[in-house]
């Protein structure tokens, strides 16, 4: 079934991304969630399990078992397989530094389907953003145990400052390693990754990203039968927008608004709901342990803002867009990290590509601090200059990671 089709259906949570614990055994400098220890109040196996039975009920039928991660959850194996008696088909995202041959082959058995290993750039760059030593060798050697037990597996990047320079490395890399599919995303400015704005792409980087991208979706699925997807904050209406956003054999595709809460649903391992799992605290439409997820889904305005959204939300430059009414200002999370609440998104390829005939570019400038918390942000100024400004210089790799961030270990 196509996401065109998705679209017309009664809004439910067809994929649903649950954090089953904020445990992690990676200190990731660019981590949304800041994850390494458990959240206070964590849901119990007995409790996950009767989520599980409310998913059913609600027809959802993807859901991404993330953390922390989620393999340090003590009933995750008992959770995927509950999923898949459910009908639901389980997948998780990792980093994979905790996957060997043992624990792959028991996530097979338990019925797991597919395995997104992050992946984010070439060895010295992943490591440096994973701040773990050896976590690139670790990641490439999970690809190839899940394989081996015979779980799908693909992997995903986030890009932006530190890594831009090694996509085309790091693709032939995974090819090597089996990767059916690549989703690749723009790390936004949330958590760990709004302590580092130096690591932020600038807007004006789509300009060199998003070809490069689209040439390496080309030549993947020529090549090799490799889906390349792009994430939902990266493109936008560009010529070849429907070259970037569709997928093999399903048509062209465009990007059609945020489905946060539509057709999406995020849950955090204390129980919070929200309509993204990427959405900053102010979203969260309330709690599992408190009341029934179908009541959450149906009722609360803060998971099910995108519903009635228009095009009278948006403001700046995403008012006057002549794809405003299908785009609606991109992805909600990426534009209300940069400038602290949605409906103007600079992290757009048109918009850069039509300032860029006017000569002109947007900076980002950080005005105000994130405070600290899981999938937290702080608050950007856009400021307005000649497209051949002199850019800042950029920082070397290890600069750019160094502050605000734990030793690489």
């Amino acid at each position: 079934m196509t996401r065109r089709q998705n679209l017309s259906e009664r809004f439910h949570p067809a994929y649903v991304v649950w954090e089953l614990t904020l445990a992690c055994d990676q200190p990731c400098t660019h981590c949304g969630s800041r994850a390494g220890t458990v959240r206070p109040g964590e849901l119990s196996t007995e409790k996950a399990l009767s989520v599980v039975k409310e998913l059913q009920a609600l027809g959802t039928r993807e859901v991404v078992l993330i953390g922390g991660e989620a393999y340090l959850h003590p009933g995750f194996l008992d959770i995927v397989a509950a999923l898949k008696a459910a009908g639901i088909r389980p997948v998780i995202t990792t980093g994979g530094r905790g996957v060997d041959r043992a624990l792959a082959f028991k996530m097979a058995g338990a019925g797991l389907y597919q395995a997104s290993v992050s992946i984010d750039g070439l060895e010295p760059t992943h490591d440096l953003m994973r701040a773990s030593r050896g976590s690139f060798e670790a990641a490439t050697r999970a690809i190839g145990f899940l394989r081996e037990a015979g779980v799908k597996v693909s992997a995903n990047t986030n890009v932006n400052r530190l890594n831009l320079g090694d996509l085309e490395e790091l693709f032939e890399h995974l090819r090597r390693q089996g990767i059916g599919a690549w989703q690749v995303q723009i790390t936004a400015p949330l958590g760990r990754a709004a302590d580092r704005p130096s690591m932020i792409l600038q807007p004006w980087d789509l300009l060199d990203l998003v070809p490069r991208v689209i040439a390496l979706k080309k030549k993947a699925w020529d090549e090799s039968r490799i889906t390349v997807m792009a994430g939902n904050n990266l493109g936008y209406f560009h010529p070849e927008e429907n070259v970037l956003r569709s997928l093999p054999e399903q048509g062209d595709d465009v990007w059609r608004g945020c489905n946060a809460g539509k057709f999406v649903m995020g849950i955090e391992a204390d129980g919070g709901v929200k309509g993204c799992p990427s959405l900053q605290p102010s979203y969260l439409g309330g709690s599992l342990t408190d009341r029934p997820l179908a009541e959450l889904w149906e009722t609360s305005k803060e998971i099910g803002f995108t519903r009635s959204r228009t095009s009278d939300s948006l403001w700046g430059f995403c008012k006057t867009c002549p794809f405003a009414e299908t785009c609606l200002g991109g992805c909600t999370f990426t534009a209300h990290s940069v400038l602290g609440r949605p409906g103007n998104n600079p992290y757009c390829y048109f918009r850069a590509k039509t300032l860029r005939r006017e000569n002109k570019r947007e900076r980002l400038v950080l005005a105000e601090a994130a405070p600290g918390m899981p999938f937290d942000c702080g608050r950007f100024e856009l400021v307005e200059e000649p497209y051949d400004a002199p850019d800042v210089k950029p920082p070397t790799p290890r600069e750019l990671v160094k502050k605000h961030a734990p030793e690489v270990r």
